[in-house]
């Protein structure tokens, strides 16, 4: 199964759907969106794709975004946020959430998707997989991951220029 990660889009809508498109050509059916979505025309290219997110640092979230979010068919974000896909427990983050250090100290799941720091990052904490997917606004690159959870496979595409190099 393949799982096209995403963060920090701050409201590019051009750029992320772009992001979209590239993990969908290579494969992604399943999307994790890391949080900073920062306004509707970024929710709107997340519509009609099975895409979870969690709201960053920088989203303003409210009764009426929530009730926006409803109406693209997307669920409202929650914290913590896990599901399991192909046998594989995830977590989500942003990154800036004040449990997210202590919850890294012991995280009990097999990955941990992250954004907030604009880096891309690819770590492991015991058996735990720790990704960051690093970002679609203000990165001197702007990238987003592709995950195969059966092959633990991490691969990082950088949107611009539509590149691909295996991690």
């Amino acid at each position: 199964m393949l799982i096209g990660i995403l963060s920090d889009s701050h409201g590019d809508a051009v750029r992320t759907e772009r992001a979209f498109a590239l993990l969908e050509a290579n494969g992604a059916k399943k999307f994790f969106h890391c949080g900073d979505v920062c306004g509707e025309l970024v929710l709107d290219v997340m519509a009609g794709r099975d895409c979870t997110f969690v709201w960053g640092n920088c989203d303003a979230e409210s009764p009426l975004l929530t009730r926006y979010v409803r109406t693209l068919g997307l669920a409202p974000p929650k914290l913590p946020t896990r599901e399991t896909h192909a046998g594989k427990t995830i977590a989500v983050y942003h990154g800036h959430e004040r449990d997210f250090d202590a919850f890294l100290r012991r995280p009990d799941c097999d990955y941990v998707f992250h954004g907030h720091t604009h880096r891309m990052a690819d770590r492991r904490i015991g058996k735990c997989r720790v990704i960051n997917p690093g970002a679609l606004h203000r990165a001197t690159v702007h990238t987003v991951a592709l995950l195969d959870l059966v092959e633990d496979r991490l691969c990082v595409f950088d949107v611009d220029r539509n590149t691909a190099h295996k991690v």
